[in-house]
């Protein structure tokens, strides 16, 4: 009788086992793929079927293979049957209202040509792409567009428009960094061209910033007020210091840690979070940079995205 019992015990021991290695060999397996690119866009699609949808913008200079080369969440996202959309769509710190409806309506165009759901899309942006990120969403969700994202994720971005400008000037009297004075040079050109000076013309910078702290505006981001956002920021003050003279105040994560107290309280939600993070910015050739896609976690990232 033991022996039925022992022989049993060791049964049930090698159904549990083989069980639990196909649970793991499931859940490593990732799906076929197909790839397409052209001039608009690249997509990566399962071929059977699609959990979500993530659409990715990037930062000012970023078309999609620089996204996908920066930000490598495909092979993480293959595993959970994440089709990723990557956008080369740039060189934008804020859209006019005839820009949003565009980019909109190419948006629903792909998702009609490549069959892709609209019931579980995700949106995220880095730097510029996260202004593009808070503006497009807005407009999406208001609009009578099919794609309602669930979420959204900005990364870095200068979401504060006025700050910013004052920013550039900042670092253009400072004469440290190169690479700081001829951005600022560059882009306060674009902003005095198209929005005028924020010393005479404040209200433009209202009509189109995600954000302006100085007078609490949030009117352009205000219905996103029912989805799950996150904020990502490396606020290393040190870095910033040795490489640029910046002070912590004229840090992105200055402007996104004002935005998400602003939202949380008027918004009265929980659904918006600010992740700092230390030490996880580095560009892909290994560039020690608090400014890059990688201070985010990607495994982290999709399970957010995937949880009701």
């Amino acid at each position: 009788m033991k022996k039925y019992i022992g022989l049993s015990l060791i049964l049930l021991l090698s159904v549990s086992c083989l069980n639990l290695r196909n649970k793991k060999s499931a859940d490593s397996v990732k799906s076929e793929y197909k790839k397409m690119v052209n001039d608009n866009f690249e997509l990566d699609v399962p071929v059977d079927k699609i959990n979500a949808v993530l659409i990715l913008f990037g930062g000012y200079p970023e078309k999609a293979e620089d996204i996908e080369r920066e930000f490598k969440i495909l092979e993480d996202a293959k595993k959970k049957n994440i089709a990723v959309l990557y956008l080369n769509y740039n060189r934008k710190l804020w859209l006019a209202e005839s820009e949003k409806v565009k980019l909109s309506l190419q948006l629903e165009k792909i998702f009609e040509e490549n069959k892709l759901s609209t019931t579980n899309v995700y949106i995220g942006g880095f730097s510029s792409g996260g202004n593009i990120t808070l503006l497009l969403s807005n407009h999406l969700i208001k609009s009578n567009n099919k794609i309602k994202p669930k979420g959204i994720f900005i990364v870095d971005s200068p979401v504060d428009l006025l700050a910013l400008y004052n920013v550039f000037e900042r670092n253009i009297e400072r004469n440290f960094s190169d690479v700081s004075v001829q951005e600022g040079e560059y882009l306060i050109n674009v902003f005095n061209e198209n929005l005028g000076n924020p010393k005479t013309s404040i209200r433009n910078y209202e009509l189109y910033s995600p954000y302006i702290a100085k007078t609490n505006y949030i009117e352009n981001i205000a219905n996103l007020n029912k989805i799950k956002i996150r904020f990502y920021t490396e606020p290393d003050t040190t870095w910033w210091k040795i490489n640029r003279q910046n002070t912590p105040e004229d840090l992105n994560a200055f402007s996104l840690e004002k935005l998400t107290k602003e939202l949380q309280e008027k918004f009265n939600t929980n659904m918006i979070e600010l992740i700092k993070t230390e030490n996880k910015g580095y560009r892909s050739s290994g560039e020690r940079h608090p400014h890059s896609w990688s201070i985010v976690d990607k495994e982290k990232l999709i399970e957010w995205m995937l949880k009701e």
